[in-house]
């Protein structure tokens, strides 16, 4: 349960972070229903992501399936006794393969898809919906029901040790998606590399995302920006912002 102090606060700083991405947008001379923000919840409790989407705040990110998947389960449960909007979940963390059912069972975006195997694992998934191993087979196993969108995450310096494809990989990647029986190829998302400028990451990023959409012109989602460097990835084109500490505070040490 979250006290009315901390939703108090909660609500100040999403207002304060609002403003700043519409400031940004500003300065960018978009317009700021443009960009998306998706607030990242990690180490912070399940009552503070329910309080954020009784406040309006839908998109919630997490980058741990282990850490993911019961919060995704306890504001389901909260929806029951609730009603209000539903959450948009965003895993935007490495993933590895035989994380991908359990990530497809409630996310409706992985921003990390960043190798051959892995599009596949998350098709592969949905067909878990067919023998009832996934939370919401009833949605899945129908034709009409939702499909996973997927972002093709680029490693802008070429070191995949943290995620990401090298940028000579991505364009056949994003065929690999497209091609995937329930993946929607959506855009790509990426960080900025440590000791770049920002400015100049998020320019090579706008370059892969011309790529991507030779593959599909409808895939125009970038996916960048986090609290130090936001407004660079906005000015660059971003249309989604990872940011966390600016509306929950600041983290505990993970030591």
């Amino acid at each position: 349960m979250t006290t009315p102090s901390r939703r108090n606060q909660l609500q100040d700083n999403l207002n304060r972070t609002r403003e700043a991405i519409a400031a940004a947008c500003a300065d960018a001379g978009r317009p700021p229903r443009d960009v998306r923000l998706i607030v990242i919840t990690k180490t912070f409790p399940a009552s503070d992501a329910a309080a954020l989407l009784d406040l309006g705040q839908t998109d919630l990110g997490e980058n741990r399936d282990q850490e993911a998947a019961p919060k995704a389960a306890a504001l389901a449960e909260h929806g029951l006794t609730a009603p209000g909007p539903k959450p948009v979940w965003h895993f935007v963390g490495q993933l590895q393969r035989n994380k991908a059912r359990s990530v497809a069972g409630y996310a409706q975006w992985v921003h990390s898809v960043d190798r051959p195997r892995l599009v596949d694992a998350l098709d592969n998934a949905f067909n878990g919906a067919l023998d009832g191993t996934l939370d919401n087979a009833a949605d899945t196993a129908s034709p009409h029901g939702r499909r996973l969108n997927a972002l093709v995450q680029v490693s802008l310096d070429g070191d995949v040790s943290r995620g990401g494809a090298v940028i000579g990989d991505v364009e056949a990647l994003a065929e690999r998606i497209a091609a995937a029986r329930h993946l929607d190829l959506k855009g790509v998302m990426a960080v900025a590399p440590l000791g770049w400028e920002p400015a100049k990451a998020f320019a090579l990023l706008a370059e892969c995302s011309e790529a991507v959409r030779r593959v599909d012109p409808g895939a125009t989602e970038v996916s960048a920006g986090m609290s130090g460097d936001f407004t660079a990835a906005i000015a660059a084109g971003a249309t989604m912002v990872r940011l966390g500490r600016n509306v929950l505070g600041e983290r505990e040490s993970m030591a």
